[in-house]
């Protein structure tokens, strides 16, 4: 399973896209320019399931973030920025 995010600018919330719908655990971090961890995502992706929504990132400052994500071995960052 591929997985991205749909967009690279966040208000409350970021939806990711999965490229390929079989069942795979996901594991995603937000971290601030410090790289300290803000907010923690695990969770298992059911089979069949074209996206998903991780919430409650409305306690998060606004400014510029890492998102470091991962599945199976893989580990992933992108830049993300939490806006008005």
């Amino acid at each position: 399973m591929i997985v991205r995010p749909k967009f690279p600018v966040f208000i409350d919330s970021v939806v990711f896209e999965f490229t390929q719908p079989t069942s795979s655990s996901l594991h995603a971090e937000l971290q601030n320019e410090e790289g300290s961890i803000c907010s923690k995502l695990d969770t298992v992706i059911p089979k069949g399931i074209m996206s998903y929504h991780w919430s409650g990132l409305d306690h998060l400052p606004y400014g510029i973030y890492t998102l470091v994500f991962s599945q199976g071995g893989e580990e992933h960052k992108m830049q993300m920025v939490k806006r008005v």
